[in-house]
Order: C-alpha cells, then sequence, then structure tokens
C-alpha cells in the first residue's frame, strides 16, 4: 500500500518520466507508471531533486536590523553592530526570528541546514537554547545540524571555552572557529582541534576574511587538520583571500587543502557586501573560486551566511538564487559549469551533512519538484520549487502562476 504517488517526474539526467510511490516515509517503487489511489501530485514533467541543503547560515543573529545598523559596511562594523545588539537578545527573540528564516527556507526547498551560533559570556547558552528547540520542532520539515563558536574570540574572552563545552554536553553537533578574532589565532586553532578530538565532532571555521594575501591561517588549519587525523572533517568558510591568488599561489593552495582533507563553503552575498570598503574604484569581489577547488576534488558549498542584518542586510533563503549568484559573479555559463554550481548547494552539503543526494528505491521521500529539466536549468532561471516533501509527508507547495489575458 502507498502513501503518496508523485507522477510525471524529470530525473536528473534521464529522457523518460516516472512515476515515485511513496510509503513509510521512503522511496518504495520508481517506475514508468504506477498504479494505485493514493493521494497524488502531478509533476508534469518536470524535475524532481533531494532538497537543498544550507551548509553556512547564522539563525540566531537574523532579521536584526531594525535593532543593529553597520555603519562602515565593513567586517568589523557588522562584528560591532552586532556584539552590541546581542545584549538585547533572549531565547524567545532568538527562536521566533529564527523561525522566520527557517519558515523561508523550508518553501525555498531547503530541508537541512548547519547553522552557526555564537556563544560567549555576553550572550550565554541562549542562542543555543534557542535554536535547540527550533531544531525539535521543525524536525518535520528541516534537518538542523547545530555548530557553536566563540565569534568575538576564545582566549580573550574568558568564560567562552566552559560554555563551548556546555553546549556540546548538550547535544550541539560540531564546533566552530573564528581565529582571526582571537589576540592567539594559532591558539584558538589547536585549542579547537583539541577539543573536537575530545567530543569527536567537526569543525567548521570562518577564516581568513579579507584580500590581504600576505598572511593566512589557512596553513595552521591545514597542518592541525593532518596532525589530528582529521582530514575530511573540517570545513574553512568565506577564505576571501582565495580571491585575490595568482593561479600558482591558487594551485599550491589547492593542494595543501586536498592534502589536509579541508573543505570550502563559500557566502557569495557576505563577500560582495562586506568586501572591497576600502576601494573607490575597481572594487574587488571577494568571492572565492570554489568551483576551481571543487574541479581538484576539494568538497565546496556555497551557502547563504546570514539574512537581513548587519552582516548581509537582504536575503530570502533561496539556494537557487545563490548559486545564480556565484554563476554571476564567477562567469559561469556552460551545462557543465551550471550543473556544478547547482551540486554546491544540494550533493556536497548533503555529503557534508551526511545526507544522501539521489533519489532511489529505499531513500527517504525528502525531495522537491522544480519548474525546470535541468539542474543547470535550476541555476540558469532561480527556478524555485513547487512542491516538497519530507520523510513521506508534504511539506509546502506554491500554486503555479497563473496569466490573466483580455478577452
Amino acid at each position: 500500500m502507498l502513501d503518496y504517488l508523485v507522477r510525471n517526474a524529470c530525473l536528473p539526467g534521464e529522457n523518460t518520466l516516472v512515476d515515485l510511490g511513496v510509503a513509510d516515509g521512503n522511496i518504495t517503487q520508481i517506475a514508468q507508471s504506477i498504479h494505485g489511489d493514493a493521494p497524488s501530485f502531478d509533476a508534469c514533467g518536470q524535475l524532481i531533486s533531494p532538497g537543498f541543503v544550507e551548509s553556512h547560515i547564522h539563525l540566531d543573529k537574523a532579521c536584526i536590523l531594525d535593532r543593529a545598523k553597520n555603519e562602515t559596511g565593513t567586517l568589523q562594523g557588522a562584528i560591532s553592530a552586532v556584539a552590541n545588539a546581542k545584549s538585547g537578545f533572549t531565547e524567545d527573540d532568538i527562536y521566533a526570528r529564527a523561525a522566520r528564516v527557517i519558515e523561508k527556507a523550508i518553501t525555498e526547498g531547503t530541508n537541512a541546514v548547519r547553522t552557526h551560533v555564537e556563544i560567549d559570556p555576553g550572550i550565554g547558552l541562549a542562542g543555543f537554547k534557542a535554536i535547540k528547540r527550533l531544531k525539535a520542532d521543525y524536525a518535520w520539515a528541516m534537518d538542523v545540524e547545530i555548530c557553536v563558536f566563540p565569534q568575538e574570540g576564545l582566549f580573550n574572552y574568558p568564560g567562552t571555552e566552559e560554555l563551548l563545552r556546555e553546549a556540546l554536553d548538550n547535544g550541539a553537533d560540531l564546533l566552530g572557529g573564528c581565529p582571526y578574532m582571537d589576540t592567539d589565532p594559532n591558539g584558538q586553532i589547536l585549542r579547537l582541534f583539541e577539543m573536537a578530538r575530545e567530543y569527536d565532532v567537526d569543525l567548521d571555521f570562518h577564516l581568513d576574511f579579507d584580500l590581504d594575501a600576505s598572511w593566512r591561517h589557512l596553513d595552521e588549519v591545514a597542518k592541525q587538520s593532518i596532525a589530528f587525523g582529521w582530514q575530511g572533517r573540517v570545513m574553512i568558510g568565506h577564505v576571501t583571500k582565495l580571491s585575490v591568488l595568482p593561479k600558482p599561489e591558487l594551485d599550491d593552495t589547492i593542494a595543501i587543502m586536498r592534502d589536509a582533507g579541508i573543505g570550502l563553503t563559500v557566502l557569495p552575498a557576505t563577500d560582495l557586501f562586506l568586501t572591497g570598503r576600502d576601494h573607490d574604484h575597481s572594487v574587488p569581489c571577494g568571492v572565492a573560486p570554489a568551483h576551481k577547488l571543487a574541479d581538484h576534488g576539494v568538497c565546496c558549498t556555497i551557502a547563504t551566511n546570514n539574512v537581513l542584518n548587519p552582516f548581509t542586510p537582504y536575503g530570502d533563503c533561496s539556494l537557487s538564487r545563490m548559486a545564480n549568484l556565484y554563476a554571476n559573479v564567477s562567469q559561469l555559463s556552460t551545462e557543465a559549469e551550471l550543473e556544478n554550481c547547482f551540486a554546491m548547494v544540494s550533493d556536497a552539503p548533503a555529503k557534508l551533512l551526511g545526507r544522501s543526494s539521489k533519489i532511489a528505491v529505499g531513500q527517504a521521500a525528502s525531495f522537491i519538484v522544480l519548474p525546470a529539466q535541468s539542474r543547470a536549468q535550476v541555476v540558469s532561471e532561480i527556478s524555485r520549487p513547487v512542491w516538497g516533501m519530507k520523510d513521506g509527508r508534504v511539506t509546502f507547495e506554491h500554486p503555479v502562476a497563473k496569466l490573466f489575458r483580455p478577452a
């Protein structure tokens, strides 16, 4: 007995439309024609795909433009504005703002996120507790992975490590870092690796967020990844320094990252907004060339980072739009290039979060229907999902737009 039928769906790379049978939360059948009287949805030849996966977002400080302004438009201006606003955050306030963003993301086809949550004596565990509640309350539509990290430093902010440990003891999924905000950057990196080994969790660093290629923390992260045997368990985000490296230096960096098993997350909206504020012409974009690293086997993802706050004063949680933005900035246009951009908001982050990126019998019935016939078309046209399901349960739909022509 089937619980649900999806008819006339287009699978990536296939020429023949298929039906999908869903039962007990899983895909139980895929065939050109499945007979049954279960409730059904007609995909009308549109593309079916696992949901998008958001690999780097800050739910705890989203939607705060009403109370936090970035007067300079710089990274430091954003950090200062949020640091000042945090004193007024409460657990319920964080929950309400984060829920608003989660609901946007659900309707844009995302069904899994990794969210970074700030931990320090100023905010305590309010953000962590709020996001932990949200993780439970929205599990019907979204899998939430919580990365706790010291945004304002570790060694220069006594009490932060103890709070990070408390969060890890109480269900945080992984540990993040922000070495450039610490008085002892290498010390922070080492301590976080020690804690990651102690708790057996992955690491995800905010790293090298400027355009000065004369120094960087990437090399220390790579060194410790190998020393601790943490290859394949470390991601680094932003890394805008990579955007200014000549090809020989970039090739050397790619080799270092491959050897250390380090992945890269690019955050186009934030990096474009904050980078190059000291330039009055020929403004650099600051977006790391993730596609070039991905071509050499580095795990690369594209993500949102922030929504409606001093770091990024806009956002709709659409990962098809973010993939399109990255393609624009990187001047990508071929079918293969756009397909790779799609993979960086689907396949790669799904693997990062330990999820399947396949539509197949036996897999969870967690997928979306997109008004396109290929993954490249989704990126080029910023296709918005029309319908979605998680674990066999319909979670959202967007009615098809109608034109009202004159009689």
